[in-house]
């Protein structure tokens, strides 16, 4: 990927602006006056259209049409229809994804079907420095296997490389690391994994609709993600699931719900699962919740997930490069090399908690990760080049304030 030049002055940052071919998406999300938003990484802003479908939904469909809207309104096709659409961001071909339950929910699906499906094989591949509930996923799968079970952590015990073998059953990657930014070699390790008879599964929860995956492509087995950072579904909105074609018919769901039986109405005393994606769902869906999906997939609609990945690398290159004029000692742990990563910059500064929340309290909106991590997201629908150039210098007006020497700045929240 060709590495763009950041722009050197607030007035080129303007004039990218006006001249952005995505600049119309802004007004597409409710972004409040005066705030610069670089949080999308942990939840994304509310499109402007949820709220009208919020309402219908709740007063129309519920109030008023009561349970024939699960027919009237489509309620029941909703996690195959919106699987569908959020499939084609992900280059995952209709029939392969729904979305439904929570991230960790769908992990551990994926993670005991795969499992299933290499019954002679012992081992879970997974990374030292995934986001935790993948870890803790793993070991909860590993424990309800059919048979005792290992983990080998990359970082941890050795390289990806050296910790593959025909043991492994199944590998868990994170598509961008939640801490650093960094992005992965989506293809690359996916043949490695698969030489060595593994199946793998994909985290997407950072890279969903801001840089381009191919499902189908690349042989993804499974995939997995949260629809409330960058796809802006809104907080705790459903996840999703892909699972490839070719798997479905062998993989078992650990969850046997009756949303996932075949005849879901036929009311069967035992178990018979759906041919197809729909065997992955479990239990009734949260409507109210999963339009918050539909808006968000219709504020993207028509929207080039490519264009998009090459508006954020613009976005991290000036923020890298604005901070780094600003600030040369500090140290940014994300790569600064555009193929490296992903649509986040994250900065190791061991106030950084302090001065993220004096931030926040001036207007430009990151969050923190234990131990010293500043964490900034650059979500290329709706973030300006003015925003990152104001945000930078921000940053830097905190630092050298010394932000920290007021106690109020370091009262931690429970969300950081």
């Amino acid at each position: 990927m060709t590495q763009p030049a950041a722009p050197a002055s607030r007035v080129a940052c303007v004039a990218l602006d006006a001249s952005d071919p995505l600049r119309s998406l802004r007004d597409r999300f409710i972004v409040p006056d005066g705030v610069l938003y670089l949080d999308g990484n942990s939840l994304g802003p509310m499109p402007r259209a949820a709220g009208a479908a919020f309402r219908r939904t709740i007063e129309e469909e519920w109030a008023r049409d009561l349970i024939k809207s699960w027919n009237s309104a489509g309620w029941f096709d909703l996690p195959e229809k919106l699987g569908d659409r959020l499939g084609a961001l992900i280059g995952a071909a209709p029939g392969q994804t729904v979305v439904c339950d929570t991230t960790s929910i769908n992990l551990y699906k994926a993670l005991h079907a795969a499992i299933g499906l290499r019954p002679d094989r012992d081992v879970v591949v997974a990374e030292t420095g995934a986001f935790p509930t993948d870890l803790y996923i793993v070991e909860g799968a590993m424990a309800s296997a059919d048979r005792p079970m290992q983990r080998r952590l990359i970082g941890r015990d050795g390289p990806i490389e050296a910790l593959l073998d025909d043991r492994v059953a199944v590998a868990v990657l994170s598509h961008v690391d939640y801490r650093s930014g960094r992005l992965l070699d989506v293809a690359d390790l996916t043949r490695k994994v698969h030489a060595a008879g593994a199946l793998i599964i994909w985290d997407l929860c950072h890279s969903a609709s801001v840089i381009e995956f191919a499902f189908d492509a690349q042989a993804i087995d499974f995939a997995v993600g949260c629809t409330y950072k960058y796809l802006n579904g809104g907080p705790g909105s459903p996840a999703f699931i892909s699972v490839a074609h070719r798997l479905q018919a062998q993989a078992r769901n650990p969850l046997s719900g009756w949303w996932g039986h075949a005849a879901p109405f036929a009311f069967d005393l035992d178990f018979r699962p759906d041919s197809g994606i729909r065997r992955f769902l479990c239990g009734t869906q949260p409507i109210l919740s999963i339009r918050g999906v539909e808006a968000a997939l219709d504020a993207l609609d028509g929207v080039d997930v490519a264009a998009l990945r090459r508006k954020s690398v613009a976005l991290t290159e000036l923020f890298i490069a604005r901070v780094g004029a600003l600030l040369p000692d500090l140290e940014i742990l994300t790569p600064r090399e555009a193929s490296l990563r992903g649509s986040q910059v994250a900065i190791a500064f061991d106030k950084g908690y302090p001065v993220v929340q004096a931030m926040i309290e001036r207007g430009a909106i990151g969050d923190f990760r234990a131990p010293d991590v500043m964490r900034f997201g650059f979500a290329p629908a709706y973030l300006r080049f003015a925003d990152v150039w104001d945000a930078a210098d921000m940053l830097a007006d905190c630092i050298r304030a010394e932000v920290w020497r007021d106690p109020r700045y370091s009262r931690r929240h429970a969300v950081t």
